[in-house]
């Protein structure tokens, strides 16, 4: 289960003494030069933390006229392209662009959705549902209702309002409690109910669940995440367990996109440990094997060595 939201374990950090004016000449150089220089490029947005990328945004369109990022759109193409935008964009912005291409079209994208909204923050929840208003005219919440339904939808939602208790605290008791509460809503009755499992994991604060996991272990032979795999199934599941799983059977782009770009400031360091003890060797070297050219040259620099 995926519990941690630090926001101190990126591997994107502010650039000290950022110079804006240096930073726009030479991105403009690699544009507007013959060939568009991508290493600039990637050298630039890489290594600047987001609200710098916002900085350099702004005296790009100051400078030149335009817009940096349709620049980028105009110079680039595919993956890369989408990369590059991904990451001049406001991480609310960008959140909000890809709710809105998960329930746009035919077929709601459940796992853009449960990932999302699994590993985001109450401000960063609250802030990505004003972009959406501002951005579609529309409240998030209200489409959503209409998008996503049963155990899932109820489940997605309570994540949406964005209301997660976030103390620190951690009650040990209440663990013990929950933890109890967990066993016996599932592997200790016939029939799981699926309603207790959606109350606690949605809303103790991400220490508490920790603590929670521990004592499930204690009481069940099983740990939590196994419980949920054996008593559940689908997209409620994969809500639950919240954990992505990127094995040899290909590589989606755009979930590597958006998980490097949205975690790179927060708690990416977190993410490559857990990838190595989960497989057994390193996110970077998966990278190397599985992406290439410019754009896997940029997820390479975003995700940085272990």
């Amino acid at each position: 289960v995926c519990v941690f939201q630090s926001t101190t374990r990126g591997t994107v950090k502010d650039k000290p003494n950022l110079k804006v004016e240096e930073d726009v000449s030479a991105l403009r150089k690699a544009i507007e030069g013959l060939g568009t220089t991508e290493k600039t490029i990637i050298e630039v947005l890489t290594q600047r933390s987001n609200a710098q990328r916002q900085l350099i945004a702004k005296a790009y369109e100051k400078a030149t006229g335009r817009k940096l990022v349709a620049d980028l759109e105009g110079d680039t193409h595919g993956d890369f392209e989408d990369l590059l935008v991904a990451l001049v964009t406001p991480p609310a912005v960008y959140d909000c662009h890809e709710v809105i291409k998960a329930i746009k079209g035919a077929g709601t994208t459940e796992c853009t959705l449960t990932e999302i909204f699994a590993s985001r923050s109450n401000r960063q929840i609250k802030a990505m549902s004003e972009a959406y208003l501002a951005e579609t005219g529309k409240s998030m919440i209200h489409d959503l209702q209409s998008e996503v339904s049963g155990d899932y939808g109820k489940a997605l939602l309570i994540l949406a309002e964005g209301k997660r208790d976030e103390s620190t605290n951690v009650d040990a008791a209440k663990a013990k409690a929950d933890a109890k509460a967990l066993y016996e809503a599932g592997e200790k009755k016939w029939g799981t109910d699926e309603g207790k499992f959606i109350d606690i994991l949605c809303h103790r604060s991400i220490p508490q669940l920790r603590q929670t996991l521990v004592e499930y272990k204690n009481i069940s032979k099983k740990t939590l995440q196994e419980s949920i795999e054996s008593e559940m199934s689908g997209n409620l599941e994969e809500l639950l367990v919240a954990v992505g799983e990127k094995d040899g059977a290909g590589t989606t782009e755009s979930t590597l996109t958006r998980i490097l770009v949205s975690r790179s400031e927060v708690d990416l360091l977190d993410i490559r440990a857990e990838y190595k003890k989960l497989f057994g060797y390193s996110l970077y070297s998966q990278l190397e094997s599985e992406v290439s050219g410019s754009y896997g040259d940029t997820l390479k620099r975003l995700c940085g060595q272990d």
